[in-house]
């Protein structure tokens, strides 16, 4: 049977993660940041909770970009596995999620501390997905925003129909291949997060962990760099 690759279970984990953070953390985008702008007028409009934490989910992914950036080269400094490292931190921070959501029950307000610092725990977790896959999976497909896939995909296939890539067809399919793998697996982590919620809105926060741990048994020959 053939395993998932790391970026196809990180696209996977994507999606999860992002709805899991919408659905149960009053419309909180935990990967996909910029959104929150958009959820914040919203709030601010109707007068729902969440506020604080779509406030904090920017500044707290940039910082956390920051010092991954300094943790992984540190640790390519010393020969050690920066992958293996960060994969290990985003499977602490989605455990102490975990740990939390089952603590303090559903979150009805998103304003409340709890509510916050899950948030703010998945934020850090999804900003370390994010430096991971730019620093050592940067010749694949992103694995949480969708937007710039999609577009690719398209301007692809518009080469391939109008036949102006002849020269290079082959790797032109390899990439659609890849990226069309990615969109689908980030769409099934959205699908699986909306069932797992609707099911569980405490057990469904388990998977993020479950999802981190079988990566470390993922096939890792994709990486540009250990």
């Amino acid at each position: 049977m053939t395993r998932p690759s790391l970026g196809v279970l990180l696209s996977f984990n994507g999606g999860y993660v992002d709805t899991m953070g919408f659905l149960a953390l009053a419309g909180l985008f935990t990967a996909h940041v910029t959104g929150n702008f958009v959820t914040l007028g919203a709030a601010l409009v109707f007068g729902t909770t969440g506020v604080i934490a779509k406030l904090l989910a920017l500044p707290v992914f940039c910082i956390v970009i920051l010092l991954t950036s300094v943790l992984s080269l540190r640790l390519k400094l010393a020969g050690r596995r920066a992958v293996v490292t960060l994969l290990s931190l985003k499977l602490v921070l989605f455990t102490i999620a975990a740990v939390a959501a089952f603590v303090h029950g559903p979150v009805l307000n998103g304003d409340s501390p709890a509510a916050i610092a899950i948030g703010m725990t998945l934020v850090t977790a999804m900003a370390i997905q994010n430096g991971l896959h730019r620093a050592y999976l940067s010749k694949l497909p992103p694995t949480t925003l969708m937007t710039g896939t999609t577009t690719q995909i398209m301007i692809d296939l518009a080469d391939l129909i109008s036949g102006t890539a002849t020269d290079h067809a082959r790797e032109l399919k390899q990439q659609l291949k890849r990226m069309a793998t990615s969109l689908l697996s980030f769409a099934i982590g959205c699908a699986a997060a909306a069932l797992a919620f609707v099911a569980s809105p405490t057990w469904c926060f388990v998977v993020p962990p479950v999802l981190v741990a079988l990566s470390f048994l993922t096939p890792s020959g994709e990486h540009s760099e250990a």
